[in-house]
């Protein structure tokens, strides 16, 4: 797609910015029929232009190949018709989630007769900055539209036609729900200044929304004078503690690494309990796999195709088919282990002793916790949520998987009949 490269970045986002917020202003008032209807309408725009979808990602593909991108991260850019049914049935649940604007939180009554209540509204604008994965035009326009913000979204030049086409889609959508067209606007243009611009539009944008490489929400956060709900690494553990069921713990390793191994839960770093009685299978089963194993002294005794690790792997997201393995004193050293290096998104033990899974879910502190259960489930649609815009690992505002609730704030109403303060 041929970009304006004659825009000024600084005035294409004030402009998309101010279009924005009209919209916004309409979006607050809508019916949740009518954001519910525009949501199904796009879905159903984008099974009929599958084929355009799909001829757009496949140039963002050959480009990408050509370009040198990894296997990972054209596995994270890849569409195919399972997906783009997957991206439209996820535009279709959030439309039949509960519409949190308007939702009264709480209430209570004065002693001088004043009634107050706070209830959920729109956060506003919200602006999403995004790599690789073009179902974020769709999961991130969708959501933030149907909790009644306008979006304005800038993917990854790697996934610009895939985007351009999936946008599309959502316009059709907006369109017949009789909704502005600016409610879900895309960023046309891949100058790195639109981003600048984007994290400098105080009063225009209200929340930036990073989803993304290190670097990427590195760069917002030390950049942006609106406000951020970060995403930072996905860098995950698995525990698996000496009371652990050995198949349990082999088929969840397994998948925890290898379903998809460039998603955000993915685990990175597996952690066993010196006291398990046979991490044997494990190890060959993740080896076996496919996936290259980086281990201390101590693993690489067990699974001699394990290469030694570095300290720098205790830190990596590798987003590949690369895991880091450890031996760990129980729970109390994988627990040391994770408050050392991890990065606050998932982690997860694989036990049948209740007591020490119940510490371990209290005591870690990542925005999610699991017990018996696959780090792959991280993710808004297994939650329930429809969708997710990405998954916040800070602790204000909103954490985890962040969906519909997240997307907005609240304020407080306040009912009186003549009341004055002495």
């Amino acid at each position: 797609m041929t970009e304006a490269v004659t825009i000024n970045p600084t005035e294409l986002i004030a402009e998309m910015g101010r279009r924005a917020r009209a919209a916004a202003t309409v979006l607050a008032l809508a019916p949740t029929a009518t954001k519910a209807a525009a949501l199904r309408a796009a879905a159903q725009a984008m099974r009929a232009e599958e084929a355009t979808i799909l001829a757009a990602n496949g140039e963002d593909m050959a480009r990408g190949a050509v370009n040198g991108l990894s296997g990972a991260m054209l596995d994270r850019l890849k569409l195919t018709p399972e997906r783009i049914e997957a991206i439209a049935a996820g535009l279709e649940a959030v439309a039949g989630l509960t519409d949190p604007v308007g939702q009264e939180i709480d209430r209570a009554a004065r002693p001088n007769g004043l009634l107050l209540t706070r209830v959920r509204v729109p956060l506003g604008v919200v602006g999403i900055i995004y790599e690789s994965r073009p179902n974020v035009t769709a999961d991130a326009g969708g959501l933030a539209m149907m909790a009644g913000n306008a979006a304005i979204l800038r993917g990854g030049s790697e996934a610009r036609g895939s985007n351009h086409a999936i946008h599309a889609a959502l316009q059709q959508g907006l369109a017949v729900a009789g909704l502005p067209e600016d409610a879900i606007q895309l960023v046309p243009v891949s100058d790195r200044a639109a981003v600048g611009a984007m994290l400098t539009a105080a009063g225009l944008i209200d929340i930036i929304i990073p989803r993304g490489g290190k670097s990427l929400v590195a760069r917002v956060q030390a950049e942006a004078k609106v406000p951020v709900l970060a995403h930072l690494d996905g860098i995950v553990h698995l525990y698996i503690d000496k009371a652990a069921d050995p198949e349990m713990a082999r088929t969840i390793a397994l998948n925890a690494k290898m379903r998809r191994t460039g998603i955000c839960g993915a685990t990175e770093t597996l952690l066993i309990d010196r006291a398990f009685a046979d991490p044997a299978p494990i190890l060959s089963t993740i080896a076996d796999s496919g996936c290259e194993l980086r281990g201390t002294d101590e693993i690489r005794a067990i699974e001699p195709r394990a290469v030694a690790a570095t300290a720098e792997d205790w830190d990596t997201e590798y987003l590949d088919a690369i895991l880091s393995a450890t031996l760990v004193d129980g729970v109390d050293g994988a627990m040391a282990h994770i408050a050392a290096h991890g990065s606050h998104h998932t982690d997860a033990i694989v036990t049948d002793d209740a007591v020490t899974a119940e510490r371990f879910l209290n005591e870690v502190d990542s925005a999610i916790v699991a017990w018996n259960a696959s780090t792959q489930f991280a993710d808004g649609g297994e939650f329930g949520l429809g969708a997710e815009i990405g998954i916040a690992t800070g602790r204000l505002h909103a954490r985890g998987p962040v969906a519909l609730e997240g997307l907005t704030t609240y304020k407080w109403l306040v009912r009186g009949s003549g009341q004055t303060r002495a």
